[in-house]
């Protein structure tokens, strides 16, 4: 398709490695606590009910020592909240860009790290923050001493003195993220800023890491600067992968729309024309598996802490029409590549909206599996942990309590996971609904000779349908139903009969790929 613009590329490239990744993301202070790695005393006890400054010092190295968990149950893409230098137990206030925390064992840890990541074969992607920084970043420290006299006023913009950094009853008088004083605000247009963060995000990719998330990347609203990056970025590796978070946006109706006011009109799709970013988190995914998985029973109260408010309407029709529209805001590159996730350190658990119902949690872990773009773990939900809003959703990893392991969840988990390795239909074939009725929605991907039917059944009673496989499929194709034992065959369009237990999804595929 050709898109329109000056600055429009007709097919953006978005690299291949990411179709073929599942993600997990861990908070790094609760992952994972190594005894090798030296701490400060006043720590809360690993699992206490996290506090918003307290840490409980899980470490990168801790990490480490757990990557066969993460080998075994399938993850091959690592995505990190912040690891930089910092004051804050989730490093969003970052104090010093170019050195990984002490407390997380430092720049040694990380290298280990990525070292034992790459060796199994596993990604690593790291959390940028270059909408703003923190008051102990040395250029606003700076500001803080000197006043008006500081070397670094043109870091930020203050509008007069003094400044407020501690006062928050007062206006800080700086420009900070959402007001928040703790989080003064770069001036991006200024020349220093711009290439200290380009030269950050080409540092870290230099020293092994495979790409960035971006934190609240739309609000540094500068196509150049983000072009600049991802330049520099690539010019390190030119397969790393650079994905921006934006949780609302308005994207269009089709591709044919792709470039018409883009820069007017879009806060998310502007930004994935394949010269800035390669995708986004895709939280418009997060909203859909709510409506459909969860749907009326989802839990109100924490559904209005966010920025979704609500999620209806639910029910199959309202799912086939909100996925086919998903698909269609995008480039397919784009799609193939976009961060499918269920929950992040930024929202409660998907357990925690689904009133702890696992059925839902495990139907939105397969449509995870079985959808285009690479699906993300957020750390424990495979074992059954849950949480509210946050600080709640960041508990510890128990590994020192097995026993609170939903060892059936896991192993649900472990045979999902699987599912996408072994089929290159689930992670490069096309997608095609075939059927969308109340409560049961069946969807066909299709690569070469190899064809797979997903079916799901989220209502409450047993029911049996036929459904219709169109063209796509041949007639008289066998197909088997993984798991089981169980086959059938296409007769005159349909799969006839295909029974669904309650709250349940089957799942029917032709011999595989050679």
């Amino acid at each position: 398709m050709n898109h329109r613009g000056s600055n429009a590329v007709t097919e953006p490239k978005t690299p291949d490695w990411v179709r073929d990744a599942i993600f997990y993301q861990i908070f790094p202070d609760r992952f994972a606590r190594s005894q090798t790695v030296a701490k400060p005393t006043n720590l809360e006890p690993w699992g206490a009910p996290p506090t918003p400054q307290g840490y409980q010092g899980g470490d990168l190295i801790g990490v480490l020592e757990h990557l066969d968990y993460l080998a075994d149950l399938g993850i091959n893409a690592i995505y990190f909240t912040p690891v930089f230098q910092s004051a804050s137990n989730h490093r969003y206030h970052t104090h010093d860009y170019l050195r990984v925390d002490p407390m997380l064992g430092g720049d040694q840890a990380l290298r280990k790290l990525i070292d034992g990541a790459h060796a199994r074969g596993m990604k690593v992607v790291l959390d940028g923050v270059f909408n703003h920084a923190s008051r102990g970043f040395f250029p606003f420290h700076d500001i803080l001493e000197n006043g008006p006299n500081s070397a670094y006023l043109d870091w930020f913009t203050v509008h007069g003195w003094p400044v407020n950094a501690y006062n928050h009853d007062q206006p800080a008088g700086y420009n900070a993220w959402w007001g928040l004083h703790a989080l003064p605000k770069f001036r991006t247009e200024t020349p220093a800023v711009r290439e200290y963060l380009w030269d950050v995000g080409r540092h870290w990719i230099e020293f092994g890491a495979d790409g960035w998330r971006l934190d609240v990347a739309h609000e540094i609203d500068d196509r150049e600067f983000w072009a600049e990056f991802r330049r520099r970025v690539h010019a390190a590796n030119p397969e790393a992968y650079i994905v921006g978070e934006v949780w609302e946006h308005r994207p269009f109706a089709a591709l044919t729309d792709f470039d018409q006011n883009i820069d007017r009109t879009d806060e998310a799709t502007r930004w994935l024309r394949g010269d800035c970013w390669d995708a986004l988190m895709n939280y418009l995914f997060t909203r859909i598996c709510f409506a459909f998985f969860i749907g009326s029973a989802i839990n109100k109260d924490e559904l209005k802490r966010t920025s979704f408010y609500r999620v209806d309407p639910t029910g199959a029709e309202a799912f086939q029409s909100q996925v086919e529209k998903l698909l269609s805001h995008y480039h397919p590159n784009t799609s193939a590549v976009m961060m499918n996730l269920l929950g992040s350190h930024d929202l409660a658990r998907f357990l925690h909206f689904a009133r702890g119902d696992k059925s839902a949690l495990r139907l939105a872990t397969l449509f995870q599996m079985t959808f285009p773009g690479a699906p993300s773990i957020y750390y424990g939900d495979e074992i059954g942990m849950t949480g509210g809003k946050d600080p709640d959703n960041r508990r510890a990893f128990p590994w020192n309590e097995p026993e609170t392991w939903d060892k059936e969840l896991l192993g649900d988990f472990r045979k999902m996971i699987a599912l996408r390795k072994e089929r290159p239909s689930l992670r490069r074939g096309s997608f095609t609904f075939l059927y969308a009725q109340g409560d049961v929605a069946a969807f066909l991907r299709q690569l070469g000779a190899e064809s797979i039917i997903v079916v799901f059944n989220t209502g409450q009673s047993r029911t049996r349908i036929d459904i219709p496989t169109r063209n796509d499929v041949d007639d008289d194709l066998q197909f088997n139903e993984v798991w089981t034992d169980a086959q059938v065959r296409t007769e005159n369009g349909s799969l006839h009969q295909i029974e669904l237990a309650p709250r349940s999804a089957r799942v029917f595929a032709t011999s595989p790929i050679s």
